[in-house]
């Protein structure tokens, strides 16, 4: 069934709101046995709308719009959708009592900019909307569903969980979709999809692969259209080990979460922790592992150490070290990881230190040299990385690199991780 996403707003088309609505829909309906075709981001006027709505409607099966539904002069979406199907706007007292319950006790009074909400085109159903003022309108014509919802994230994530998708699936007997998704590093795009053209030819009839590529790592994505679970768990699994034949140094996860939750993850289910020692990456490292609510479970800390001084004199680098070797080596980062596990007393660490750029490389060392070193109960591992000229990037490969390979040796410890 096909699925067609249109929001509605100049802040979007002027870059001043990122439209993350459209991302929330297409990931979740096509969990749903949708596909979506086509996602539009339009202007707040009456002809963008009435223009890009005419041509939904002649593609697909439904439209679900997101925008234009406040009580301002330039809110115009209902006003336009009530010209489209040939309705009127009418007071629609399931709105009000809406709109009400959820101003109650957050203003002291209504006012005609507030009622002018309950005001709705006749030949709709109105859904309600427990946490605004907008009401969620479904539009049921010529055997074409039309839905218009607020732009508010979480007021549209509530209709669709609660009211939109349920009847959705209650209209469209859609056939259900299962994917599963495998993360691979350092290798670049064209050379991991040669490698990988004949155990794509492996694939049943019902089974898709997609590359969806980001700097330094690629997700693999398989997708099974199929009601028989039985059968594409089987193949998943099956395609998985071939992977694992093919590029298994590479594979650091099975599941379609971030680095830092992989690991995260991992460090908990062992009940062992981590500290970081950090030159090129400024704490970068200690701030994505952080994010995560629950970290200070495995979590001990870090030591920013740009400065050579620091690294000798907190992590004991030692001085001849730096001298014979430089800071961006191999004999420093593995020494800054042994250190920042001594120091704090972690099972694993990682370190880093490189060229993150523009400026500072050299002939021998250029700017997106970086060493990274992991330390823990198998000892000391490095590696040298060329990452290229952009620092913002380079820090973050490099970040999660460090991640990544301590990652890979708890999972050689554990095959659930």
């Amino acid at each position: 069934m096909n699925v067609e996403i249109i929001t509605i707003g100049n802040e979007l088309l002027i870059g001043q709101v990122v439209d993350t609505n459209s991302a929330w829909m297409g990931q979740h309906l096509n969990e749903e046995g949708f596909d979506v075709i086509r996602i539009t981001s339009i202007q707040d006027t009456a002809d963008a709308i009435t223009a890009a709505l005419s041509e939904a409607v002649s593609r697909v099966d439904v439209v679900l719009l997101t925008g234009g539904l406040g009580p301002t002069k330039d809110d115009i979406t209902k006003d336009t959708l009530a010209a489209f199907f040939n309705s009127k706007l009418v007071f629609n007292q399931h709105a009000y009592d809406n709109m009400i319950s959820y101003l109650k006790g957050r203003v002291k009074g209504i006012n005609k900019l507030n009622e002018s909400q309950a005001y709705v085109p006749e030949c709709c159903e109105v859904i309600n909307n427990p946490v605004g003022t907008a009401p969620v309108m479904w539009f049921d014509a010529d055997d074409k569903i039309v839905v218009s919802m607020p732009g508010v994230p979480s007021e549209m994530k509530l209709a669709m969980t609660k009211e939109i998708i349920p009847r959705l699936q209650a209209r469209f007997k859609t056939g259900h979709i299962m994917h599963k998704t495998i993360q691979v590093y350092n290798i670049p795009e064209a050379v991991l999809a040669e490698q990988l053209e004949s155990w794509e030819a492996t694939f049943p009839n019902y089974m898709t692969l997609a590359y969806l590529p980001s700097p330094g790592k690629i997700r693999l994505r398989l997708t099974a259209k199929t009601a028989n679970n039985e059968q594409a768990n089987k193949d998943f699994e099956r395609l998985t080990g071939d992977l694992y034949q093919l590029v298994g140094e590479n594979i650091y996860a099975e599941e379609d979460s971030t680095i830092e939750v992989l690991l995260g993850a991992s460090l908990k289910e062992s009940s062992t922790t981590l500290a970081v020692a950090e030159s090129c990456t400024g704490g970068n490292i200690a701030h994505l592992i952080t994010k995560i609510a629950g970290s200070s479970a495995y979590f001990k800390g870090g030591v920013v150490a740009y400065e050579n001084m620091v690294k000798q004199k907190v992590l004991g680098v030692e001085e001849q070290t730096l001298i014979s070797h430089g800071a961006v080596s191999q004999q420093v980062v593995e020494q800054m990881a042994i250190g920042v596990k001594d120091l704090l007393q972690s099972d694993y660490a990682i370190a880093t230190s490189g060229i993150a750029g523009p400026e500072g490389g050299t002939d021998e060392k250029p700017v997106g040299t970086v060493w990274v070193a992991v330390a823990g109960d198998f000892g000391v591992l490095s590696a040298c990385y060329q990452f290229g000229r952009i620092r913002e990037r380079n820090i973050q490969r490099a970040s999660e690199t460090g991640m990544i390979m301590l990652l890979q040796q708890l999972k050689k410890r554990s095959p659930h991780v």
